[in-house]
């Protein structure tokens, strides 16, 4: 959620190499290949010190699989020793297509209050004009969503057309109001249905409460699944590191495995009701404060 300018890629892949010392010749050093296996982390989520007091760790993958979701354990890029991309669906926002074998979209955040009409335009139209290609805009509540249509008015009247994303969260009536004429919506499924947080430790030892909480889920997000296919609008499941939900953090604590979960608890609602046109991005809070963008959703 930070002001800055981002790119959502495919994968991570990093090669480094070392300089020889001495003889002043580049050697080769043994390739090493860090990646972040975060769309894999499911089918391993079993082996956490924590899975043995979990049994719905172990259920993980089966649950994916049932879903429909494939986990690309296995072949998590194309090569390891080129960069290559991984064939992924195509999801659109407005006129841009994102993924696959598609141009890397560059997308910023306007710095302007949202409520300030004339001052998001202004944004918008210097973010485009500097090559931005998607401009997403935070949408804290009804005043904010009702600005939306006014600026979303004002830029088409002087001639800019690149798509808008909405970046919503805790106000799931707020994202329904601007799926009406903003071509992409974020959503953290972190509090997008459970609220703010309130830092009280609560646990899930019955199952039967913790599918109660995805029941719930399922019954606030859908109304804007919904909406999104039939308008024809983009969808981000944006997981944070830092806003994963109690429910989240009791059953898988503070892993890899919980955000991805997490964002696959959104997606199987979705893909449910034959809604594709949807991309994960999972953000780790480090102390370096990097952030890990997921390909669009894969079937």
């Amino acid at each position: 959620g930070g002001r800055h300018r981002s790119r959502e890629i495919p994968y991570l892949h990093l090669g480094p190499r070392q300089e020889a010392k001495g003889s002043g010749r580049m050697q080769s050093s043994r390739l090493v290949v860090l990646i972040i296996p975060l769309l894999a982390c499911l089918h391993t989520a079993s082996a956490f010190s924590v899975g043995a007091k979990l049994p719905s760790l172990r259920r993980a993958p089966a649950l994916t699989k049932a879903a429909g979701l494939r986990m690309a354990a296995e072949k998590y890029c194309e090569s390891v020793t080129e960069t290559k991309r991984r064939p992924t669906r195509t999801v659109i926002a407005g006129d841009v297509k994102i993924g696959s074998e598609h141009p890397i979209a560059l997308q910023t955040m306007t710095t302007s209050m949202t409520s300030d009409v004339q001052g998001s335009i202004d944004d918008v139209m210097r973010c485009a004009d500097a090559g931005a290609q998607l401009v997403r805009l935070t949408v804290q509540g009804n005043r904010e969503a009702e600005a939306c249509y006014k600026i979303k008015d004002g830029l088409v009247k002087k001639g800019y057309t690149t798509p808008l994303v909405a970046d919503i969260h805790f106000a799931p009536k707020v994202a329904m109001m601007v799926a009406e004429c903003f071509d992409k919506i974020r959503v953290n499924p972190g509090n997008f249905a459970d609220g703010r947080k309130t830092f009280k430790e609560i646990n899930y030892e019955n199952p039967e409460d913790y599918q109660a909480e995805l029941d719930f889920i399922e019954e606030t997000f859908t109304p804007l699944v919904l909406k999104c296919k039939e308008e024809g609008r983009a969808m981000r499941i944006g997981t944070n590191h830092g806003s994963l939900s109690a429910r989240t953090l009791s059953y898988y604590g503070d892993t890899p495995a919980g955000m991805v979960e997490s964002a696959f608890e959104f997606a199987r609602i979705c893909r449910k009701h034959d809604y594709h046109n949807f991309l994960f991005f999972d953000e780790g809070v480090q102390p370096q404060g990097h952030g890990v963008s997921l390909p669009p959703a894969c079937s």
